[in-house]
């Protein structure tokens, strides 16, 4: 077909997901639109540059695509008293080795090695090898993506340094004016189309449950155990109706035992997870 208007709200998620989402959705069109009406961040801005126009609204924003790594091999912090692995940010690493140089002037192959052993004492040496790969990955993907709006190499470089590393932070927003300086091809929407996209937006919002923090002790309530069935995303087309990704299983209440006694605990036994048509 001519063309795909996507309708994108998001807060990110794997970043080789929104490259294959890209190539799929344009083997079936000639030009892709992406509409924003409140936030494409992360992998989301990813998808917005590799469309050939971005739709934003006056709240709508976009954010740096430097990636964070999840492994079964991250480091680990004591959080409620359970010991859970945390994401280790990409640039995160690079900003704890680029200071170290640039900051405290610390020079020489002997320091720098004391460096990289205190830093895979803390981060696993498999860990750190997945995190320089995906630097050089996201560089990549973005230089592929980015050539529907920017064709000037240097614009493109200065884009993709902005958006991977000199924004200082991943929770920095790009708003519409920004994202225009920066070169990207972006529209304003009109009063009339503006509504829509809240509308849309708006009913999204109301089906998925954004505004309603998750929490699981709200799930079970006081009974002892509940399965539950909850939709975690939304695909919807005029013509292919609409799929959702939905979470089934049980949540039960039980106790773990801690070097300071019993601890209330609430276990979650998945029984499906994943795409499921809805209408």
């Amino acid at each position: 077909m001519p063309k795909i208007s996507l309708v994108l709200h998001t807060n990110g998620g794997s970043t080789l997901a929104a490259w294959r989402l890209v190539n799929l959705i344009r083997t079936f069109c000639d030009e892709l639109e992406v509409l924003i009406p409140l936030k494409a961040l992360s992998a989301g801005t990813l998808i917005s540059i590799g469309a050939d126009v971005v739709v934003m609204t006056k709240q709508a924003a976009l954010g740096p695509i430097d990636p964070s790594v999840n492994n079964p091999l991250n480091p680990q912090v004591n959080i409620g008293n359970q010991m859970i692995r945390v994401p280790v940010s990409v640039e995160s690493v690079r900003g704890y080795l680029d200071a170290a140089r640039s900051d405290f002037g610390i020079r020489g192959p002997a320091a720098m090695t004391t460096i990289l052993t205190h830093l895979s004492q803390q981060i696993h040496p498999l860990v750190l090898g997945e995190i320089f790969r995906s630097r050089a990955q996201i560089r990549f993907l973005a230089g592929k993506l980015i050539k529907q709006q920017v064709k000037d190499a240097k614009k493109i470089k200065a884009l993709i340094d902005f958006l991977c590393a000199d924004s200082g932070s991943h929770d920095y927003t790009i708003n519409r004016r920004e994202a225009t300086e920066h070169g990207l091809n972006i529209e304003k929407p009109s009063e009339t189309f503006y509504r829509i996209l809240r509308d849309i937006h708006l009913s999204y919002a109301d089906e998925l449950k954004l505004l309603q923090p998750y929490s699981q002790q709200v799930v079970i309530g006081t009974n002892a155990s509940v399965t539950y069935s909850e939709v975690r995303g939304l695909i919807e087309s005029g013509a292919g109706g609409c799929y959702g990704f939905v979470s089934e299983g049980t949540m039960a209440k039980t106790q773990i035992p801690t070097p300071m006694g019993p601890q209330d605990a609430i276990t979650d036994q998945r029984t499906f997870e994943g795409w499921r048509k809805l209408a």
